[in-house]
């Protein structure tokens, strides 16, 4: 059997010892010992790296990963197939919106340079002129499904928070069953709505990570359990209760 030093297995592999030192502390990659106490690699960590890197080009985290390869250790590449498949389902929605968020931002920046174009007011701005205020295309404005909650501690913009409130609803809408939980709420969704909710989950974290999520799948369902630290219930409540 082959064995690297983290040396080696650098070279071979076009990874920085760093690196390697790193997914081992992730406990992404297992690494023995010599008498000398140097790291030894076993010769399949050259397939692991790849598997990892090849997994690191789809936008995958590194937890998402750590789980995939202890799936893909077991050797049973249906498992690992139908996991990968609900994290790029996940990756996608997630994809997709941010693509129509930013679809939406280049065409509020196009309108408002379409209107620089215009002849200038004689003397000072008058209000709105050079920086538009009240051309928010009407797809963005929030529906009218009850108040906002404030999101305090969001990183999003107010037209962006209401938005993402807006998506939420939609799909708690389909929601079977809710019950409380420690620190949160379940719901229990059709199966078909797992990768929107992923989805969903995956932006949420990007501009409120005081949010934890789950999303487990069962036989003809899909569990997702929201929970957020004590100072952020409320805001959970209003949101997804």
């Amino acid at each position: 059997m082959t064995t690297y030093r983290i040396s080696e297995l650098a070279s071979r592999t076009g990874t920085r010892p760093a690196t390697l030192r790193f997914y081992e502390h992730e406990g992404l990659l297992s690494a023995g010992r010599s008498p000398a106490g140097y790291r030894l690699y076993e010769d399949d960590a050259v397939d692991r790296l790849d598997f990892i890197g090849a997994a690191k080009s789809l936008g995958l985290p590194l937890a998402e990963i750590r789980d995939l390869l202890g799936i893909w250790d077991e050797g049973a590449c249906a498992q690992v197939r139908d996991h990968l498949r609900v994290l790029l389902e996940a990756r996608i929605a997630d994809a997709r919106y941010r693509a129509a968020e930013l679809a939406a931002f280049t065409a509020r920046l196009t309108t408002a340079l379409a209107r620089l174009h215009a002849p200038a007011v004689a003397g000072r701005c008058e209000p709105g002129c050079c920086v538009p205020v009240n051309d928010l295309p009407v797809d963005d404005l929030p529906v009218d499904d009850g108040p906002a909650p404030v999101m305090e501690g969001c990183a999003l913009p107010d037209a962006s928070q209401a938005g993402r409130v807006r998506d939420w609803r939609g799909l708690l809408a389909q929601a079977r069953h809710r019950e409380a939980v420690a620190g949160g709420v379940r719901l229990d969704l059709p199966l078909a709505a797992a990768a929107e909710a992923a989805g969903l989950a995956a932006a949420e974290v990007q501009c409120c990570p005081f949010f934890a999520f789950t999303v487990r799948i069962r036989q003809g369902e899909a569990l997702l359990d929201v929970r957020a630290p004590a100072e952020h219930l409320a805001m959970l409540s209003d949101i997804f209760a």
